[in-house]
Parts: C-alpha cells; structure tokens; sequence
C-alpha cells in the first residue's frame, strides 16, 4: 500500500513498523507532527515530555528494559538533552533508541540555525540524513536495526523541507513490539568513572565497526554520471543538486556519520571536479579535504539560510540550470498570532504598563511585532529574568 507522508509521518510510519513501544518527544517546529502522528497509532505510548532531557531520559529508561523507543526534538533541543545524549553513547542499549533531530535551516522558525551534524560527531553516535519521505521511513528502520546491532542510540536529521514535504511512501506490516524488562547490569548502565573508563574503549571500538559499515552500506551510494562534475550531497541539498545537475555523478550520502572514507576517495578518483553540496557548515567539505582531497564547497555556496535549485545551479554553473522562474510580486504575509489567542491580552496589558518584557521560545515572541511591540529578549527556553537595574526605563521609546 502507497500513500502520501509528510517526512515527519513517514518517521513515526518507521517508528510504528519497527515495533516501537514508547516515543517522547517536546513539540517544536519542525518536528512537532512526529510524536502527534505516533499518537495515532495503536500498540504503543506516545507522550509530551517537559522538556527535552526529559523525553529522552524516558526513551532511554525503555531502551535500557529492551524496548524500542523513539525520541524526537527540533535542533536547539538537542542542546537541553546533550547531556543524557553523550553518557547514553557510553551505556549503550538493550532495546533500539533512535533520536530524531529536525535542523532548521533559514530559521523559518527557530532562534538560531545551528548544524546539529556536529553532535553525532562529538556524542560519536551514528547519524542517518533522509532526503524524502520514503528515506524518512526506511532509515527510521534501519536506524533501529543499527542502534540494537552496535549497541547504541542513533541519530536521525532531518531539515525543515525533509520534514514538512511530502511524497510517496510504501508502508509495509508493523512489527510486534517486544516485551520488556530490564536486567541488571551495572558495569554497562552506572557510569561511576571506573565503569565509564572501559565503556569509553567499547566506544572507540564501535566506531572502527561504524566506519566499515559506512563504506559498505546501501545508505551511501554512487551513481555516475557524467564525470566531468561530481557532486557529494546528503539530505534535501542532493535534490536540489540531483534537479539541476541531472547529468552530474553523485555521492549520495545517506548515512552522514561516520562518513565513509573508502567512498570519498573512490568517487574523488572517479570524477574531474569535486563540490560537496550541504546546507549550513562545510561538514562534509572539511572531512573530504581531511582525507587530503581537493573540493570545493562554501567557496560557491552560503554557509547560512537554506540552498534552492537555483542558488545550486548558479553556484556550479555549467551543465546545470535553474528549475524554474521565481514567482515575483507576492503579497508579503508575515505571521501574526492567532485569533482568540489569548496571548494577545496579556502583551496589550503589559504594553499599557510599559514593563520590561523578557520571554522565552515559543509563538507568542510575534508580541514583539507592531501592533504589540512589547517583548524586550528572547534567547531561549526558560529565559532568565533580567538584573534589577533592567526595571529602569528603557532608552529607546517604545511606539505608541
């Protein structure tokens, strides 16, 4: 059976086939219709955790017992659960965890566009990088099946067009869910330092293990083209590059860490120019030229906001070509907050009061637009409130 998934239904369609039991999450854009999307499916717990070290410190605790458990976040999430993250690397697992990091990039709806690429490198866990619905699902799969074969959590990231597009998904039976209980095994699960010593040396291991799985699997492929131009790109950048550069040969990355050395150098052998496509840090690009390879990379595209087909093409030039015309002259829609939101009375008064507004993450930072104008900071969840001295009156007036 086919049917048309967002990427973030086609990862808990994965969730649901791979016989999860319980996924947590806390709700951010673009990875909030993941756990709403698990809830609607039968055999399984679904929960909103309080915050994201919480969602995954539950997901653990049911890997820990054996069971299969999913944990999804937006990208500065990863920061709140980077704790439980890095020492769960070291524990290992029982049952497969896999935790979902949704990017942002361009910020459509975030404070920053950090590149959480970086986590699976420095937590030294493996990372699959799906680039359409039907990827979402398969490496939400095989994300489970490699975090209960090496013994450790799995990172999936996705991106904001990854997560909010949608395209044909094949779904197949679910399996059954395992039965869970938890044995002890202090050596492996209590990270005193003596314990945490010698799970250090199980991870080096693992990742001399990773390294060959990466040359070898399926997730990583090349497809020769013409070899005058070869391009590595992993997630929604090799779409944009495959639309524009039909002819070119690629790299497809499908499993970005580790990433797969033997690889890199066969298709850099393989092909006249080599340019590595990738949304945000030259993550890809610093390995390739590690390995003492010449590439080229943010040389010709931004290292901030996203890339589109046409950014791609401009940049390689060539053989490559715009998609399309963009659309000119429409009307500008900002957000603004909601009808009824009740958010809204609340900003008008503390605007009539003419107070200091410090706040936190969240829709109801749209009070700092006209007409509230009101919010003063905002930097993450759970601001801190600001020194007394900030009770002083502002220099800037505010608009009437």
């Amino acid at each position: 059976m086919k049917r048309l998934l967002s990427g973030n239904e086609a990862i808990a369609r994965g969730a649901y086939e791979a016989g999860v039991r319980l996924a947590a999450a806390y709700p951010g854009t673009p990875s909030t219709e993941i756990l709403e999307a698990l809830a609607e499916y039968p055999d399984l717990h679904s929960q909103w955790s309080p915050n994201e070290k919480v969602a995954l410190e539950v997901a653990l605790g049911a890997a820990f017992a054996g069971a299969r458990a999913l944990v999804a976040m937006k990208h500065v999430g990863l920061n709140v659960a980077a704790d439980p993250l890095f020492t769960a690397s070291y524990t290992g697992i029982k049952g497969g965890l896999v935790v979902v990091t949704a990017d942002d990039p361009g910020m459509h709806s975030s404070q920053n566009e950090q590149d959480n690429r970086h986590y699976a490198r420095a937590a030294k866990v493996p990372m699959f990088e799906p680039a359409d619905s039907q990827e979402a699902k398969d490496f939400t799969l095989r994300a489970f099946e490699i975090s209960e074969q090496f013994d450790t959590p799995v990172l999936v990231r996705t991106t904001t067009r990854v997560s909010h597009s949608k395209s044909v998904v094949t779904l197949n039976k679910a399996r059954a869910p395992r039965k869970a209980s938890f044995e002890r095994a202090t050596d492996k699960y209590v990270m005193i330092p003596a314990h945490a010593r010698r799970r250090h040396e199980v991870v080096e291991e693992r990742m001399t293990r990773l390294r060959s799985l990466s040359d070898n699997c399926a997730e990583n492929r090349i497809e020769w083209g013409d070899r005058a131009l070869g391009i590595i790109a992993s997630g929604v950048a090799y779409q944009y590059a495959r639309d524009v550069c039909p002819k070119a040969s690629f790299l497809k990355l499908g499993m970005t860490y580790p990433l797969p050395d033997r690889l890199i150098r066969e298709f850099a052998r393989g092909v006249e120019r080599l340019v590595v496509v990738e949304e945000l840090d030259p993550y890809i690009e610093e390995h390739v030229k590690s390995l003492g390879l010449t590439v080229e990379g943010k040389s010709l595209l931004s290292i901030t906001g996203e890339l589109g087909p046409d950014s791609v093409a401009t940049a390689l030039g060539g053989n490559c070509q715009a998609a399309s015309e963009p659309v000119a002259d429409l009307p500008v829609r900002p957000p603004v907050m909601c009808p009824g939101c009740p958010h809204r009375g609340l900003f008008y008064v503390l605007k009539k009061l003419k107070l200091t507004v410090t706040g936190d993450i969240g829709c109801y930072t749209l009070s700092v637009l006209p007409p509230l104008t009101t919010m003063d900071s905002c930097v993450c969840m759970f601001t801190p409130a600001l020194p007394a001295w900030s009770r002083l009156p502002t220099t800037q007036a505010r608009p009437p």
